[in-house]
């Protein structure tokens, strides 16, 4: 397929522009929030050339990784013709009431099993961040250059010159205006007036709010305590007669996040209550008072409190038990960040730097992220060795956007996740690079600006972890060295152990040869599909028999798939293919191959053949909803079968009796890649009979 082609591929994988409610990205991800997270076509997306991977999440909402340039890819997105008026990201503010589809999601978020609330929290959290991912880089890179330049000898500190001065203003901006900045993010994820998130955080953050701690102006109104251990003050203020605990926000995460919780219930509720031809004057008014007021005296303390506690928590475990933690946070971010649970961690990172003057979760983290970044480069070196074009582009993309922007992404979605045997060697690249800046740290501790000691590496800025920002880290040469060796470790347990199965590497080595003899040939594709099958004949999956049919999955009548009564299946955006109208509930392999996809609501089957045909399975329509009821699964995703063998059973009465089409479809989803794909409709067939002949 030409770029184009991919793009549009990706609105059809998902189910079309129809099946889209909304779309929007972050630095490495198209999110989309679909009417029927059921309709995507996971084999389709896994073989786009512009996607790194496919995250589904509760209810339905689906993540497509599409890395550095997913903004690119969003905008085509946005104006292909069918995207017209739709997926747009917005909001309706008047609906209060969940949709039809809302309603469905949550039903069906239960009925898998998932935590939709703990989900929905993380993905609150996440959607909070994510949009100002480019300026916190923007300004560690900022931080990092001013570091180096220190480091140098080339200027003694930065406040030297008007100058310097004025750099430090560029990259302090962003971190003293961060509340405001999550504030409006946070109020968006929740469909409040993003303005009034961040209106509200501001007034926290205004001379006159700051000026309630002076006690020269206001007497016996203020009060305030002085800590001589931090050599900070505590001021609280009488105000409407109520005391209210006076704090420094900027910089702060918790209370705006805390803050804005708090005004979705009130603004949504004021919303219900305040007629429509007055809510554009009285809906602000209302919420500014009543939140302001709240996070005034009540959220914003406690904002501070459990920041506070949080971050001295982990200064506590960092400064009593050093090694347990340096080796801890490493060997568990490889789990948190493909989860989405890192981010509480990052808004510790930003709160220890204004508490404590200085953060120490950075170091060991960045040990994590060079060994994700080391076994990429393991990845690199092995497809270069083996000259599997497809993989070594991959790597290349994503270890530049590691070493160069800290971003892990890429790597995990791009490759590691893909290929489970990378987590056990990237995990020993954590391990010891988490024991080498757990030792060296001890052995060699920091001084901070305070004056305390502290064991291990520490940072006043926060920081993406690359090679950009290494200068920002104090005692650099031990977080230099425990990078190093956790980086060249995952490398080097990568190329020496490998990533891949024996299948995987008898496939790529066909891939590889495939590739080679089509550039050998003139690009001549028969030509070097027969050159490839020579070049790998010792490997399994490369010997195999070339797929010459689909055999019926069930028996039934096979009717076309414009009879079949799906308009998706009926466009052929999932391939050329079959609808089979069942007279029995068993359920065969239609061709021998490993299973790609097995859903776990037991409705849909993706099978791949070793010579590359992919055929789905698709029992009834808009089974999905089903939730499994009337199916049991016979088989695992990643098993080898062979034609005929069994799939799952169908309790085809159950399906009737829910109001859904018994109609089987069968599809050959690669169909463009082949010659020809001809099905055979309007016959009464068994299982194994052929309904479906191709000419590769």
């Amino acid at each position: 397929m030409s770029h184009q082609d991919d793009i549009k591929a990706i609105v059809t994988s998902v189910g079309g522009a129809a099946n889209i409610k909304s779309v929007t990205h972050c630095a490495t991800r198209l999110r989309f929030e679909l009417n029927d997270a059921g309709k995507v076509d996971n084999a389709a997306l896994d073989a786009n050339k512009l996607v790194l991977g496919a995250v589904p999440q509760s209810g339905d909402r689906y993540q497509v990784v599409i890395g550095g340039q997913v903004a690119s890819v969003y905008e085509q997105i946005m104006h292909l013709p069918e995207m017209a008026g739709l997926g747009a990201g917005t909001v309706d503010d008047d609906a209060d009431e969940p949709t039809d589809a809302e309603v469905k999601a949550a039903a069906r978020s239960k009925a898998r099993g998932k935590v939709a609330w703990l989900d929905s929290f993380f993905e609150y959290l996440a959607d909070s961040f994510r949009p100002i991912l480019g300026v916190l880089l923007g300004a560690s890179i900022i931080i990092a250059l001013v570091n180096l330049c220190i480091s140098l000898g080339l200027i003694p500190n930065d406040t030297a010159t008007t100058g310097l001065v004025f750099v430090q203003a560029i990259w302090k901006g962003v971190f003293y205006f961060l509340p405001i900045m999550v504030a409006y993010n946070a109020a968006k994820k929740l469909k409040v007036d993003p303005w009034l998130g961040g209106a509200i955080m501001g007034m926290l953050m205004t001379p006159q709010f700051a000026s309630l701690s002076d006690t020269k102006t206001w007497g016996d109104a203020v009060k305030c305590v002085e800590n001589t251990t931090l050599g900070t003050s505590s001021c609280t203020a009488t105000v409407f007669g109520l005391p209210m605990q006076l704090s420094d926000y900027s910089g702060n995460v918790f209370v705006p996040l805390l803050m804005v919780a708090v005004l979705a219930v009130v603004y949504h509720g004021l919303k219900k209550i305040i007629p429509d031809s007055v809510q554009m004057v009285f809906l602000p008014f209302f919420s500014m008072i009543i939140v302001g007021a709240l996070t005034a005296f009540i959220i914003g303390p406690i904002g501070v409190w459990a920041g506070n506690g949080l971050g001295a928590g982990l200064a506590w475990m960092n400064t009593h038990a050093p090694f347990i933690f340096a080796i801890a946070i490493p060997l568990l971010y490889p789990f948190l960040v493909p989860l989405g649970l890192h981010w509480p961690l990052n808004a510790l990172m930003i709160m220890n730097i204004n508490t404590l003057g200085y953060d120490f979760i950075q170091g060991p983290m960045g040990v994590w992220n060079f060994a994700c970044f080391g076994a990429t480069a393991g990845v690199l070196f092995l497809s270069i060795r083996d000259k599997d074009k497809d993989m070594r582009q991959t790597s290349i993309g994503a270890l530049a956007a590691g070493l160069l922007g800290g971003v892990s992404e890429p790597s995990l979605y791009g490759i590691h996740l893909r290929y489970k045997l990378i987590y056990s060697r990237m995990l020993v690249g954590c391990g010891v690079g988490g024991v080498v800046i757990a030792v060296m740290g001890w052995l060699f501790p920091a001084t901070v600006a305070s004056g305390e000691t502290v064991h291990g590496v520490t940072t006043t800025a926060f920081a993406f972890t690359s090679l950009l920002t290494v200068p920002v880290f104090n005692q650099m040469w031990v977080y230099g060295v425990s990078i190093a060796v956790s980086f060249f470790t995952a490398m080097i347990m990568i190329i020496m152990l490998d990533y891949r199965t024996p299948e995987q590497k008898a496939e790529a080595k066909a891939r590889a040869a495939a590739q080679s003899a089509k550039a050998v040939n003139g690009g001549d594709a028969t030509t070097a599909t027969a050159t490839a099958a020579v070049a790998v004949a010792d490997a399994p999956a490369a010997a195999a028999t070339a797929t010459s049919a689909v055999f019926a999955p069930i028996a039934g009548h096979v009717v076309s798939l414009d009879d079949a009564g799906d308009p998706v299946f009926a466009s052929r955006a999932l391939g050329e293919g079959v609808g089979i109208e069942p007279v029995d509930g068993t359920v065969k392999a239609p061709v021998s191959g490993v299973l790609q996809t097995v859903a776990e609501t037991g409705h849909a089957f993706g099978l791949k053949t070793d010579d590359g045909i992919e055929v789905l399975v698709h029992v009834g329509i808009d089974t999905v909803k089903m939730n499994g009821n009337g199916f049991v699964v016979n088989v695992a995703k990643g098993d080898r079968v062979n034609a005929g063998d069994l799939l799952a059973t169908v309790d085809l009465d159950e399906v009737k009796k829910a109001g859904f089409s018994t109609t089987t479809l069968v599809t050959v989803l690669n169909t463009a890649a082949l010659k020809s794909v001809t099905p055979k409709t309007d016959v009464n067939v068994a299982a194994g009979d052929e309904v479906i002949a191709i000419e590769q």
